[in-house]
């Protein structure tokens, strides 16, 4: 049962949920399953205000906990923070926690390495034990190999080795570098920014099973474009340069290579040009050195088997589509020598072993969790609002729901042990357990702390589309229908706001309780609708999702007259930004007013490997750009709009909002623009979220009063 402290009755809600970090501190995640060990490793901070982090182990039999590592002990002689390379990573995964926020061990978890302020701590699980090993300053990204004999980290684009002492060969620990850049732009084992914001590659260098060799990301950024991401309210720091493949512009050449401890270089050799992106590389016991490499139009992914001592590929799966293939996480990957993807079926992502589907058409497969014993297991989704665990055989002849299908579900598995994740309406947070076989579950505590607040969401299936829409009324009796509407979007690709979850519901109801009646809605292009579905913005970003927001709100209003169909306004960030403005800009007619927060307003600035999967190359299709670009709408705005942007924002860089902001001015349209200093895209300070949320409702406030005037 999870265990949450209610939170102050005189803490306000945008308080409370800056404060945990969107109430994420407290929460069990990052899992780790040790089979051998019948134990499950896992991080979690002590609290629902701790930000950081420690690393813990629970036993998969008994349930009991036990901390493993504490950042605070292992601190000890720190360096002076995180390094950038970590800050880099906790942005690209949009990681708010602090301390240990990640971990790498050996084949059967006995060993564990983490990074700390640039310090590598090798961490006995076992006794929790642990030892400062002699890495240079500004390690990253430390893992041990899988015979637990040796550390590899990078530090300053180099891939280093620490020999660790075992006492009769070896009496101290020994570092030594394996690979150095050999010349600036240069890094060995690091991932290119597009690998890890956009194919979540978050890693550069992958053990052998013997331990005795890598397979290593060479990345030559020097073909990339150099930004500045300057912070206007500090004039004595310096612009900070930035390498950024902006669409239609060259990428990082990424290349793989084999290095043995030694030094000596084995280059992976496949077609690079015609394949220029690195999505995934595993070299699991038993089975070759594997990758998947993708072209650049991302119509076709190949995976491919590497003789390492030669360095020749040879190609053994390959999938195809007339608009992109998807990255689905977890796949491919070997089991046992059957290679297991996804296909394209249906109009169903299916689970796919050796080619041939193993889940039925209907259920849309969203990621490989891991293995129980000889089965696959998936998260996959019947009704896009809910996600489930599925246990699959891998000869298709068996499937066993793992989940009970009252919310989203997410876990890993190992062995004969599954952890599953559940969060529900039930519910706030997660719940989370763990079953080893025929054992009793036991659960992982959760120590978030309470949001005080429970959403009450009805939802819809709207419309010809069958839009999946909610809609939160305010609780109590402070206003009184009909209510203004405030929508609430995502819209974009790779995300849904429509789901069963209550966390995922608590900024939406505390605006409602605010006296809107928020709507959100899913349209076209989100996931766990199917291929086609996904695929429907191919081309267009602008038309389809905002249709789609139109049709649920006047489908909405027809049938419930609480909502006030002259006074709409419109809230988002990132993809949600864009949609805003574009919402105000081409449908003043149904919406009155708009917060665009870090919105993409010309996807010309935006990263090739996200914007060129939608819209295609620049130079070869420059109407897509055309049409979905808000520079050329400037001088249609007839609506209030508030623009909002983190002005060292590194993914949707503040230029996105200046030039946007210049378009509008030399069109005469009025407008508001709240720069937010030293500022990222994920907002992680405590005073900025909190008071985002309140600068939004005074906003909205004011520009939804006297909006029922048609827009001239």
């Amino acid at each position: 049962m999870d265990r949450r402290r209610p939170a102050p009755p005189t803490e306000s809600f945008p308080r409370r949920s800056a404060r945990t970090r969107r109430f994420s501190l407290g929460e069990p995640r990052t899992f780790a399953v040790a089979p051998a060990r019948g134990s499950v490793l896992f991080l979690r901070s002590r609290s629902g205000t701790d930000p950081s982090t420690a690393l813990w182990e629970i036993d998969a039999t008994s349930g009991a906990e036990r901390l493993v590592a504490d950042p605070a002990a292992l601190a000890v002689g720190g360096r002076g923070g995180a390094t950038a390379e970590e800050l880099r990573r906790r942005e690209r995964l949009r990681e708010s926690a602090e301390g240990i926020t990640s971990f790498a061990g050996d084949a059967v978890l006995d060993r564990v390495a983490v990074a700390l302020d640039g310090a590598v701590h090798l961490v006995d699980v076992g006794t929790g034990g642990h030892r400062v090993l002699p890495a240079v300053a500004g390690a990253f990204d430390p893992r041990p190999d899988p015979t637990g004999r040796r550390v590899a980290y990078v530090a300053a684009g180099a891939l280093r080795v620490v020999e660790l002492a075992d006492g009769v060969r070896r009496r101290v620990d020994r570092d030594r570098s394996i690979v150095v850049p050999d010349r600036d732009g240069v890094t060995w084992g690091l991932a290119e920014f597009v690998a890890a914001e956009e194919m979540g590659r978050q890693r550069g260098f992958w053990w052998s099973p013997d331990g005795e060799r890598l397979a290593v990301a060479r990345v030559d950024e020097t073909p990339v474009a150099v930004w500045h991401l300057a912070d206007p309210a500090h004039p004595e720091r310096p612009p900070a340069p930035h390498r950024y493949p902006q669409a239609g512009t060259a990428n990082a050449d990424v290349r793989l290579v084999v290095v043995d401890l030694a030094g000596a270089q084995v280059p992976v050799r496949w077609d690079r040009r015609t394949f220029p992106y690195l999505v995934d590389v595993w070299w699991q016991a038993g089975r070759p050195l594997t990758v998947a490499v993708q072209t650049r139009d991302q119509r076709c992914v190949r995976v491919l088997t590497v003789d390492p001592d030669r360095g020749t590929t040879r190609t053994v799966a390959e999938q195809t589509d007339r608009r992109w293939v998807d990255l689905v996480p977890g796949l491919p990957r070997w089991h046992g020598a059957a290679l297991v993807t996804t296909v394209d079926r249906g109009d169903t992502r299916r689970l796919a072993v050796d080619g041939r589907p193993v889940t039925p058409v209907g259920l849309q497969v969203r990621g490989l969790l891991g293995t129980l014993g000889d089965d696959l297991v998936v998260a996959a989704s019947e009704d896009p609002t809910t996600t489930d665990l599925y246990r699959v055989a891998p000869d298709g002849e068996g499937m066993r729901r793992l989940t009970d299908g009252i919310g989203v579900c997410s876990g890993v598995a190992a062995g004969e042990i599954l952890v599953r994740i559940r969060r529900s309406l039930r519910w706030p947070g997660a719940r989370v357990d763990v079953q080893a076989g025929r054992s009793r579950t036991v659960p992982v505590r959760a120590l978030a702390a309470d949001p005080g607040l429970v959403p009450r969401p009805t939802f819809h299936v709207v419309g010809d589309r069958r839009l999946r829409s909610v809609v939160l009324f305010p609780r109590g009796r402070a206003f009184r229908p009909p209510y203004p509407v405030l929508c609430d979007p995502y819209g974009g690709p790779h995300a849904l706001r429509v789901v069963r979850s209550r966390n995922d519901l608590l900024t939406s109801q505390w605006f409602a309780d605010q006296g809107f009646a928020v709507v959100v809605t899913d349209g076209r292009g989100t996931p766990a609708r199917g291929p086609a579905w996904e695929r429907a913005v191919w081309g267009d970003l602008a038309a389809p999702v905002l249709e789609d927001q139109v049709d649920a709100l006047e489908a909405l209003c027809r049938t419930d007259d609480r909502l006030d169909r002259t006074r709409v306004g419109i809230r988002g960030w990132s993809f949600g930004g864009y949609l805003a403005a574009l919402a105000v800009l081409r449908r003043p007619d149904v919406f009155h007013a708009a917060v665009a927060g870090a919105p993409v307003t010309d996807w010309r600035l935006y990263d090739t490997h996200y914007t060129e999967r939608y819209l295609g190359h620049p130079d070869e299709r420059p109407s897509n750009y055309r049409r979905t670009s808000l520079l050329a709408d400037a001088d249609r705005l007839r609506r209030p709009l508030l623009l909002v942007h983190g002005l060292v924002d590194d993914n949707v860089v503040v230029a996105h909002t200046l030039q946007f902001s210049s378009a509008l001015l030399a069109a005469g349209r009025p407008h508001s623009v709240l720069p937010l200093s030293g500022v990222t895209h994920m907002t992680p300070q405590e005073v900025v979220a909190e008071n985002l949320l309140r600068v939004q409702v005074a906003f909205l406030r004011s520009a939804l009063s006297g909006s029922a005037a048609p827009a001239s």
